[in-house]
């Protein structure tokens, strides 16, 4: 196996494994993992397999969400449309704050998803952690040569004027903020960004009440 791999492939094993389930999935998508559950607790008055979907200072809010939503949508078709929509948004407001991540409104059922994204559920589907890891690993390797070639073919001519050295010189930092950014990625585990500040459980405002 090649030296790069075999120093990547246990790195990002390590990263997926230390990730979050919700930091993997399309979790704001009308057929994503977040409303699937939320849907399924809905229709079966069970809640405790949605809890998981939000940190723990947010199941109080979502316990009432739950009650709410559970009264309103037994008053009418509409109103259980509006009640379950309603409700949709919720858990993913809460999902997403947990994450340090703002609230963007539900995704359309049949958005496609991100590539890296499909591979993961796909791995997770079949057990498939290993080829996962050797396939972005592979990613990883191509990118970091891609970055190395210029450096090094930036650096044949960068004597000749000031305009060359200077692209050896952005040709350089490129990579080595590649490479900042990938031991980054790593040292976190896949932990979320946090946009805008600390976390919190009401980092987002709270959709409108479901009655009518």
């Amino acid at each position: 196996m090649n030296p790069i791999i075999k120093l990547l492939v246990p790195l990002l094993t390590v990263a997926l494994a230390a990730a979050p389930q919700a930091a993997r999935a399309h979790c704001d998508t009308m057929d994503g993992p977040v409303v699937a559950a939320a849907r399924q607790a809905l229709a079966s008055g069970e809640l405790v397999p949605l809890l998981r979907w939000v940190p723990a200072d947010a199941e109080a809010p979502l316990r009432a969400a739950f009650r709410e939503a559970r009264q309103v949508r037994s008053l009418s078709p509409e109103a259980a449309q509006l009640a379950d929509r309603w409700f949709f948004e919720t858990v993913v407001r809460l999902h997403r704050a947990g994450e340090g991540l703002p609230y963007t409104g539900l995704v359309p059922a049949g958005t496609p998803a991100a590539p890296p994204i499909v591979a993961v559920d796909a791995a997770l589907a079949t057990s498939g952690g290993d080829a996962l890891a050797r396939s972005l690993a592979a990613d990883v390797e191509a990118a970091v040569r891609e970055r190395f070639t210029r450096v090094e073919a930036a650096r044949a001519h960068a004597d000749e004027s000031v305009e060359r050295g200077r692209e050896l010189v952005a040709a350089y930092v490129d990579l080595t903020h590649f490479a900042e950014a990938l031991h980054e990625l790593v040292e976190k585990g896949g932990e979320h960004e946090d946009h805008g500040g600390v976390a919190h459980a009401d980092a987002s405002p709270e959709p409108a009440s479901p009655r009518r």
